[in-house]
């Protein structure tokens, strides 16, 4: 099981770590090659027995509440992307010298000669915006292409599929990466580096050195950002094909090899002739929705990675101007009394709820969530004087509330001591009450929604439905 392709799996003993979305796939997948599968899975529920029952009726081996013991015989681990690095299977794969992969280093393997490049993106925050910036770019340009990866799309789906595609427009988590030694995508970008899944890495040191494996044997381009000097660290760190350039994204004006934005322009000096005198005209910061400064970022890193695989400058405006974002991303629910309200449920971290309250001048701050052991006072102090008022949810809310108080002391808060699905109703009538003509009443709650709703999807409806019954 060395570095190049399998090619021959028939009865290889390959064990699959964990059912669920990427799991049963790569099982599926495993078995119709001819190798002989067996899946263990930590859990014994409901889900994992119906799941377990489809994969026994085609023959696959399946243990429930064993996934702490190495099968007899095991020659590889295919593991699910959140399986922590420090479980048990993976020291006794270790010490058995039996090789572990990922459903992303499966389906890098399994790719048919000649198959479709992958243009690469990672980060803490923005990354499926980007990627779905990415894809309607090269859309736009008349490339097959999709947007594949953490974002849901199963990329074993994407390499075994009939469809044939130009270039892959590919979201990658952290995990995803940290399971994919062979990957080498054509160019990658990584956003941002925040603090996030530290519980999973153990430390940020290891956070950002799976991030930066995204880079590992570029061809073209390693896209970092400059504002955020531990991605242009990874690129320096990464072994790269001869002829790979570092090209960065800025706001400000770009330097040579970088894109950013003159004037209400986004500009590319990276990818024209001459790059040390000659700028290209790549859009219109209002092609970009919403223009709200981390969204233009993210369109930045996608022009980047487009430009990188050839794309003209045109086609860069028509696929922003397509593109719309997915909802609870800076989504405008309405505008009540002259107030603005705005849902960002998808800010379940305090990096993300910055970039967020930094794309607004005044504003009544709804917050409050699991925590994920996240600290909140760096995010306060940097949005103090933004705030004209906070409204508190959730189970960790005294965390901010705190930070509030530390950095904050004159802006009045409201603690909500309740989670029943009134709580959001009541929170946007405290917001209002807050809020004057003017200002943006804004849910970044700079949390997971788990301890109130089943995601953040839930989360943001609850909001907007509270919005219009405000406004009814």
């Amino acid at each position: 099981m060395g570095s190049g392709q399998v090619t021959d799996w028939q009865g290889k003993n390959v064990t699959v770590a964990g059912l669920g979305v990427s799991g049963v796939p790569a099982a599926k997948v495993l078995h119709g090659l001819g190798a002989k599968v067996t899946v263990v899975n930590d859990g014994d529920d409901a889900r994992a027995r119906e799941q377990a029952a489809e994969l026994e009726a085609l023959g696959v081996t399946v243990r429930l509440g064993d996934g702490a013991t190495l099968p007899d015989g095991t020659e590889l681990i295919v593991t699910a992307p959140g399986w922590k690095p420090d479980k048990p299977l993976f020291a006794a794969a270790d010490a058995a010298g039996v090789p572990v992969w990922g459903d992303v280093e499966l389906a890098w393997r399994l790719r048919k000669p000649g198959a479709a490049p992958w243009l690469a993106v990672t980060g803490t925050n923005g990354k499926t915006t980007t990627v779905q910036m990415l894809a309607s770019i090269l859309s736009a340009a008349g490339l097959r292409t999709a947007a594949v990866g953490n974002i849901g799309v199963s990329l074993l789906d994407a390499v075994l599929g009939e469809e044939e595609y130009d270039v892959l427009a590919v979201e990658l988590s952290s995990y995803q990466l940290h399971w994919a030694p062979s990957l080498r995508a054509h160019s990658a970008a990584v956003l941002n580096l925040a603090p996030d899944h530290l519980d999973w890495h153990g430390s940020m040191e290891a956070y950002a050195k799976d991030k930066g494996r995204v880079y590992e044997g570029n061809r073209v381009a390693c896209v970092y950002n400059v504002a955020d000097k531990a991605t242009e660290d990874l690129v320096r760190e990464a072994d790269v094909e001869e002829g790979c350039r570092a090209v960065g994204f800025t706001l400000g004006t770009p330097g040579p090899s970088q894109l950013g934005v003159v004037e209400n322009l986004l500009v590319d000096r990276a990818f024209v002739e001459n790059r040390h005198k000659n700028a290209q005209e790549l859009a219109e910061v209002s092609d970009v929705r919403p223009p709200a400064p981390h969204n233009i970022a993210n369109a930045l890193a996608a022009a980047a990675l487009a430009r990188a695989y050839g794309v003209p400058a045109s086609a860069v405006r028509e696929g922003l101007r397509a593109f719309t974002p997915d909802a609870h991303r800076i989504a405008h629910v309405a505008d009540l009394d002259g107030v603005a309200y705005v849902d960002d449920s998808k800010a379940t971290n305090t990096h993300a709820a910055g970039a967020s309250l930094a794309a607004y001048e005044s504003i009544v701050w709804i917050a409050g969530g699991l925590a994920k052991g996240a600290s909140f006072d760096e995010l306060v102090a940097d949005s103090a004087k933004r705030l004209r008022g906070a409204v508190l949810i959730g189970r960790d809310r005294a965390l901010i509330r705190e930070a509030l108080a530390r950095h904050a002391p004159e802006v009045p808060v409201v603690d909500l001591d309740r989670t029943d699905t009134g709580a959001m109703l009541q929170a946007v009538q405290e917001a209002k009450r807050l809020a004057r003509p003017g200002d943006t009443v804004l849910l970044a709650p700079a949390c997971a929604s788990m301890d109130m709703f089943a995601n953040y999807n839930k989360r943001g409806d609850a909001f907007a439905q509270a919005v219009r019954e405000l406004g009814a």
